[in-house]
């Protein structure tokens, strides 16, 4: 064994294992001999494209030790270090977590380097194809310009130049993720300026102007206008900068879809040549291959499918050329199961005590789809000092609040109080699994949720454009059927995507404790009830069939305990007060 190196970086050798003789000496000078030519060499020339692969999910074939793990190399700290096993061959791969063209890999050995290695990458994990080959390489600091797309990259070392294992102090990869397809063409649409026929701005479609079509926010869409343009034909264009091959054209469709276009290309936005023509269109998300060179790329729509106009939440142009704007990078992945636990309350404090301030911020008023109660500022919420968190509805009027009409009383004073209670201000995340051990109420008119907020909600961006994820509820009136929804732009409400369950043998939900979860990733969100899968929702079956998928950026989390609501209907003389839902704890896992 090695003894531990010296904490903190001096240089890339590492500590020399407790020898003694001219064999110790030798291998002194020769890790000191290695290093002069790093510290004498100029420093590598900055990457024409960014760094995408910090901070990314990695994984390796094996590690020395826990202190050397696969993370340290891509963590952007010079003198933390990843170390493999002793044989070979070995390997390290990181996940950029969407298609990336990659231009460039630079990688910092410590003295355990690969005399042979190749650099490669991979679609799915599985399937590799090598890019770049090393076979007489000198460890230290090495930058290689390479050719290549993937959503995985993977250095696979099968020689070791020591008796160690293979080491990297970093491992870096440089181009452009998020924004090039499978094949490996480019998105060169995102942020260039678009124009077209005609543009919507009124109550129903705020600012639906050419730009929100480029953006890459498929909640934002290009609408033509409401007193205009709701005629044949209606276009849109966008500008790529420079003349480019476009391979590839992604329109998703409004509701407001075209019958009858084009696709057409132009060197100066005068003069246009189809690429495309179809009379069947299917409107949601259309994948269009074509092959074409302009500057300008236009969809001509001349025949509506609906009696409004044309409207794209998203219209992207691939191919090679033009002068992409690279677009942010998309959220890394969680692991596949997540296991790390980021955040949790276990509400293990004594009873009586309020849900803790630095996790949760009280939500009090009055609550939306006509729900009857007054939620408090936690006035309804305390531990129960055997370990749960409840929330208490109660028949308790409370005067001078802007409630709904009471069907039983008539009375506009809110008749209950409740609990709602979230993360908003406290804890935000994007992907991973959030689970919820809880115990239901029952009775007419009571309606438990645990449930997410899409978190630009809080800067303005309005319901449900912010989105909304449904992990949980149930009605008091039915406890033995459960609901899990998810809802966007084009399908909200009663048209949300979603679907009940119940238990083995109908046993109601209110009977005992369960676990709701929602496991989230790039994919879509797959939701399970006591670790049996009941529900799935794919990303790719939305967009084709719903509308666009708006669940990629960070949620919030919410427990509330409702009282009445158009979806439940209103409590009677069965209802039992006090109501109580039960928390055991709410994790959350990346």
């Amino acid at each position: 064994m090695r003894s531990s190196p010296t904490p903190g970086r001096a240089g890339p050798f590492r500590a020399v294992p407790s020898r003694t003789g001219p064999a110790a000496v030798l291998a002194v000078l020769a890790a000191l001999t290695a290093l002069v030519p790093s510290l004498l060499a100029p420093p590598p020339a900055a990457a024409a494209d960014p760094l995408i692969s910090q901070g990314r999910p990695v994984t390796a074939s094996s590690t020395e030790s826990v202190a050397f793990p696969a993370s340290a190399a891509v963590d952007g700290d010079p003198g933390t270090r990843w170390s493999s096993a002793f044989s070979d061959p070995q390997w390290i791969r990181v996940d950029l977590g969407a298609t990336a063209t990659i231009s460039e890999i630079a990688v910092d050995w410590e003295t355990a380097h690969a005399t042979a290695f190749q650099i490669q990458t991979s679609a799915d994990g599985s399937s590799w194809t090598t890019i770049h080959s090393v076979t007489n390489g000198t460890g230290g600091d090495q930058r290689f310009t390479v050719s290549g797309s993937g959503r995985y990259v993977r250095l696979y070392g099968t020689q070791r130049a020591t008796v160690w294992g293979y080491s990297l102090w970093e491992f870096q990869v440089y181009g452009s993720t998020g924004s090039t397809d499978p094949g490996g063409d480019r998105l060169l649409s995102y942020g260039r300026q678009g124009v077209a026929s005609s543009s919507q701005h009124d109550g129903n479609c705020w600012e639906c102007t050419p730009a929100r079509a480029f953006d890459l926010d498929p909640a934002s869409r290009w609408a033509t206008s409401s007193t205009t343009g709701w005629t044949d034909p209606g276009w849109i264009y966008v500008d790529l900068g420079a003349t480019a091959q476009i391979r590839k054209v992604v329109l998703q469709w409004d509701p407001a879809y075209a019958r009858s276009f084009q696709i057409q290309v132009s060197p100066d936005a005068s003069t246009w040549t189809p690429i495309y023509s179809t009379t069947s269109g299917t409107g949601f998300k259309q994948t269009l291959t074509v092959s074409g060179t302009g500057r300008y790329v236009r969809m001509y729509g001349t025949e509506r499918a609906t009696p409004y106009g044309y409207s794209l939440w998203e219209f992207q142009v691939y191919g090679t050329g033009g002068a992409p704007i690279t677009p942010p990078a998309p959220p890394p992945d969680p692991a596949d199961p997540p296991t790390t636990l980021v955040w949790s309350d276990e509400f293990n404090g004594p009873a009586g005590a309020r849900p803790d301030p630095a996790k949760w911020t009280a939500d009090p008023g009055t609550g939306p789809n006509n729900e009857l109660e007054y939620y408090t500022d936690h006035d309804n919420a305390a531990m129960d000092g055997a370990g749960h968190l409840v929330l208490e509805a109660r028949k308790q009027a409370t005067p001078g609040s802007s409630c709904p009409t009471d069907p039983m009383t008539g009375s506009t004073t809110c008749q209950y109080t409740s609990a709602r209670m979230n993360t908003g201000n406290k804890f935000h995340f994007t992907y991973g699994k959030v689970e919820a051990r809880i115990k239901v109420p029952k009775g007419n008119g009571l309606w438990p949720a645990f449930w997410m907020m899409g978190a630009d909600f809080l800067t303005g961006r309005p319901w449900p454009y912010n989105g909304e994820i449904d992990i949980m509820e149930v009605l008091g009136k039915d406890v033995k059927t459960s609901y899990s929804t998810v809802h966007a732009p084009a399908y909200n409400g009663g048209g949300g995507v979603g679907s009940p369950y119940t238990l083995p043998g109908g046993a109601e939900f209110s009977a005992d404790f369960h676990t709701w979860a929602a496991i989230w990733n790039s994919k879509g969100i797959t939701y399970t009830l006591d670790g049996r899968t009941v529900f799935t929702v794919d990303k790719a079956t939305v967009e084709a069939t719903r509308g666009p998928w708006i669940f990629d950026h960070p949620f919030y989390i919410i427990l509330n305990l409702a009282v009445g609501g158009d979806w439940p209907g209103p409590p009677d003389a069965s209802t039992p007060f006090p109501a109580r839902m039960l928390v055991d704890y709410v994790r959350v896992y990346k």
